[in-house]
């Protein structure tokens, strides 16, 4: 038996919960926006009392690596680390856009089978930080910034029916306006969502170096950003 503390702080919300074999048995949330840095030290150490009532022992925690709010990920990363050093604890990093995935395939058994998931994390203007994923959460477009344009995701528009979703999808809708194109609202990272993708990584024991691990990915964005800016100056 596996138990799993769970820290999410991509976004606006803050989120922790505590999975035992992949299903909650704790989890805590604030809705009302970026306040991470005031409220994630107490809702963690509520979790780890509610294990410590209960004698059950921790095998690892598992953290949102993003993409997502810098700062949000930054005090989410730190935190974790902190748990892990201090109970000698594995660490587990969980892609926010997958993670968003979660609570899609779970509440929606009509999803068509040849169904694409499309989660969005609002980057500002009409950019967005997205992938597109399978039923399966195969991913078929890797996590990447884009700019969203009436021909964005034309040909998997064409193929497949596309549910797009997350604070970057509203944005959106009067943009892509393909029959194929499904909006779902509501949908955010949220610790609680985190079980079945952590316990599966614990598993396959698929875990970080908590000495080194943070959200490399922004760094990557940031950078072909510049090299993007710097060829067309040139």
């Amino acid at each position: 038996m596996s138990c799993i503390l769970h820290i999410d702080t991509s976004t606006d919300a803050c989120s922790v919960a505590v999975s035992q074999d992949g299903a909650n048995i704790f989890h805590d949330e604030r809705l009302e926006g970026p306040q991470h840095a005031q409220v994630i030290g107490g809702m963690v150490e509520e979790a780890l009392s509610f294990t410590d009532n209960h004698a059950i022992p921790f095998d690892a925690v598992a953290v949102s690596s993003g993409p997502g709010s810098y700062t949000g990920l930054r005090i989410g990363a730190s935190i974790a680390k902190g748990v892990c050093y201090g109970r000698n604890l594995r660490l587990i990093s969980i892609p926010t856009l997958e993670l968003m995935c979660v609570p899609v395939l779970l509440g929606r058994e009509e999803l068509p089978e040849d169904a694409l998931l499309c989660p969005m994390i609002d980057a500002r203007r009409m950019e967005v930080y997205t992938a597109l994923y399978n039923r399966a959460l195969k991913p078929i477009k890797e996590t990447s910034a884009m700019i969203i344009e009436p021909d964005a995701f034309a040909e998997e528009l064409e193929q497949h029916p596309v549910y797009f979703f997350g604070n970057g999808s509203d944005k959106c809708q009067d943009t892509i306006t393909h029959p194929n194109a499904h909006f779902i609202s509501g949908i955010q990272p949220l610790a609680k969502w985190m079980g079945p993708l952590a316990e599966k990584k614990h598993v396959r024991e698929e875990f970080e170096d908590v000495a080194y691990f943070e959200p490399f990915y922004l760094k990557e964005f940031v950078a072909k950003k510049s090299k993007d800016l710097l060829k067309r100056e040139e």
